[in-house]
């Protein structure tokens, strides 16, 4: 049996066997507006609320202005982070050694089971001391061992160019890496109506759906549609 980590987001557990892989890394991918802060942010709440310590890393948008902006969907963090259970934190790494250190040393110290890093795109663009591609992905696929070995299941932000919609990364290897891959759209159409929906793109160990499926930006946070 596969031990599965539900994910937080009604609707959407029933689309891969339960949920997430225990342990797993995931991309959440998608380009500006689909809510990927969102659905990371709702993945942690939901941890809380099953006594699963998480760890959520940002490296470009300020971790207080992620908290306030929470609480519209009744996600009320600060309790959790002032007993020890959350730890929200900005992060602007320059080196891969740097943002390790920072991750690895929080999810250890709250013995985490969920962890979020917002985003992987702009962390591997922020470090300078790696120039081949073909090592960064050496690198990344290292970081990813060593989250894996903590038994931490992961969400990993993936932020896709608007000029490149089709894509799923921005370096064009994290896909590879990842055990999951859930991409997240927003549509326009004609009349100025708009929508968004999700694909499981890719999970390993998992008899996933493989349809585009719809979701809403409730007062609750994301509520898949099936």
């Amino acid at each position: 049996m596969i031990e599965r980590v539900p994910s937080g987001i009604p609707g959407l557990d029933e689309l891969i066997e339960g949920g997430f892989v225990k342990g797993s890394i995931n991309l959440v991918a998608g380009t500006t507006g689909t809510c990927k802060t969102t659905f990371c942010t709702q993945f942690i709440w939901h941890g809380l609320q099953n006594n699963e310590p998480g760890v959520y890393v940002t490296v470009e948008q300020e971790a207080e202005e992620i908290i306030r902006s929470s609480k519209r969907f009744g996600f009320d963090f600060e309790p959790y982070i002032q007993q020890g259970k959350c730890l929200f934190i900005d992060c602007m790494p320059e080196s891969l050694k740097e943002l390790e250190k920072v991750v690895f040393d929080s999810i250890v110290k709250l013995d985490a089971k969920r962890f979020v890093l917002d985003s992987l795109t702009v962390a591997l663009l922020g470090l300078r001391e790696i120039k081949d591609p073909a090592l960064l992905r050496r690198e990344v696929f290292r970081f990813s061992k060593r989250l894996k070995a903590l038994g931490v299941t992961s969400l990993l932000i993936s932020e896709v160019p608007e000029t490149q919609p089709k894509a799923l990364t921005r370096f064009g290897f994290e896909e590879f890496i990842a055990d999951g891959v859930i991409v997240l759209y927003f549509l326009e159409y004609s009349a100025g109506s708009r929508t968004r929906s999700l694909m499981i793109r890719k999970m390993r160990n998992t008899d996933h759906a493989v349809d585009i499926f719809p979701f809403q930006l409730t007062e609750n946070g994301i509520v898949v549609k099936t």
